[in-house]
């Protein structure tokens, strides 16, 4: 039951303790509990955020904080590229010690590469990320799927 839970969870692209909430609430009582339990989870979070920018509407616009947020774009850019760069390297050589790479990963990473970045050329903003998400777990079934895994 629990690795129901995880499955659902983490394929889709919210936070995993909204996806348990629907789940666990559609388990317990259907769309009713589904909908109750998701709001729940969300409502106090959302309200919060809402608060929070009322209050500091005007110190955005200071330009000490302006300044700041700016200065911060640049390391927030390179941990995601460090994180993306670690999951590549990782997922291509599965082990430390033998340096040989995953073939099926490789391709993987190259196609999704060439989706995502060719999407950019075509169209302005890209792919959605929904839809790279989705194209890249239908890659993985492909690649990686196995019957007995779905029975």
């Amino acid at each position: 039951m629990l690795t129901y839970m995880i499955a659902v969870s983490e394929s889709t692209p919210w936070p995993i303790m909204v996806n348990l909430a629907t789940y666990v609430g559609s388990s317990q009582a259907g769309f009713w509990g589904a909908l109750v339990a998701t709001t729940a989870v969300v409502l106090p979070s959302f309200i919060i955020i809402l608060l929070i920018m009322v209050l500091c509407k005007k110190l955005l616009k200071n330009s000490y904080v302006q300044a700041m947020l700016q200065g911060m774009k640049p390391c927030i850019i390179g941990i995601i590229l460090a994180t993306g760069l670690y999951m590549i390297l990782h997922n291509i050589f599965e082990s430390a010690t033998v340096l040989s790479p995953n073939v099926a990963s490789v391709i993987l990473t190259a196609v999704l590469s060439v989706i995502y970045f060719g999407s950019r050329k075509i169209r302005k903003n890209g792919i959605s990320p929904i839809s790279l998400i989705c194209i890249s777990a239908l890659a993985g079934i492909l690649a990686y799927g196995n019957s007995s895994y779905l029975s």
